[in-house]
């Protein structure tokens, strides 16, 4: 039987400004812990910090610009384009544009706190 969704749940997002997350299928959503998918809103000049994650994730760009940052550089992601980071590359998203980024982004194995290994803040 097919499971509806009727509705996303909101995830607390990490970075310098509020950034919308709506995680359709995940952990949270829909207790499911191979994939998740979700809708991300984030406005212009937004940043999070760097992060090692231990899954893949797939991104496709809605609206706006997401830069994707890697220790061998970064490449801006426009609407209608795509990318995939894979499990274990350190990556840093940001949204440098003025008018922020709208994109989906789908976490193989789903995304959770303890597997993004994001760096520490060196402020505290």
């Amino acid at each position: 039987m097919p499971t509806r969704i009727p509705s996303p749940s909101i995830i607390q997002a990490a970075g310098n400004k509020p950034k919308i997350i709506e995680e359709f299928i995940g952990r949270v959503n829909s207790n499911t812990s191979v994939i998740s998918i979700a809708r991300m809103k984030s406005p212009g000049g937004w940043v999070e910090p760097g992060q090692t994650p231990e899954f893949d994730e797939y991104t496709i760009v809605l609206s706006g610009a997401l830069r994707v940052a890697t220790k061998t550089g970064s490449v801006d992601v426009r609407a209608g384009q795509a990318i995939i980071v894979s499990k274990g590359e350190w990556v840093q998203y940001s949204s440098p544009e003025p008018e922020g980024a709208e994109y989906i982004a789908a976490c193989l194995p789903a995304f959770s706190p303890g597997t993004v290994h994001r760096d520490v803040d060196p402020s505290g």
